[in-house]
């Protein structure tokens, strides 16, 4: 069975940055495709960042595109999000998701395992 366990997150300063990890243990972690989602109070769940299997694809949510990046490091069996220049409207819960697409899913309901989450809040 798929276990996704994130950390990283965190309270830190407006314009300040954060990695965000997520480990994969129970199955071959280079199977998987592998997705961030963030999901702000009162708010749905929403892609930021997915990349594939072998890191030759990557999808960035457009209001992320050159703050946030995602890669992978397989023989880690880890997938990472950095985050740069975070403001307040960045605060959420985290989450990292995993399928076995070969392209890497936009949505939801395309990922069959979840981690718990990992909160981040940026403060002005």
């Amino acid at each position: 069975q798929v276990q996704l366990v994130e950390s990283g997150g965190g309270a830190v300063q407006a314009g300040g940055s954060l990695r965000l990890s997520c480990v994969l243990s129970g199955r071959f972690f280079s199977d998987y495709t592998m997705g961030w989602f963030r999901q702000a109070p009162g708010k749905e769940r929403e892609l930021v960042a997915a990349i594939s299997r072998g890191a030759s694809t990557t999808r960035h949510a457009d209001s992320e595109k050159g703050r946030f990046t995602i890669s992978r490091d397989n023989a880690k069996s880890t997938v990472y999000l950095r985050m740069n220049s975070l403001h307040p409207a960045d605060t959420a819960a985290y989450y990292c998701a995993a399928d076995r697409s070969l392209v890497p899913p936009a949505t939801e309901a395309s990922y069959d395992y979840w981690g718990p989450g990992t909160h981040v809040s940026p403060s002005s």
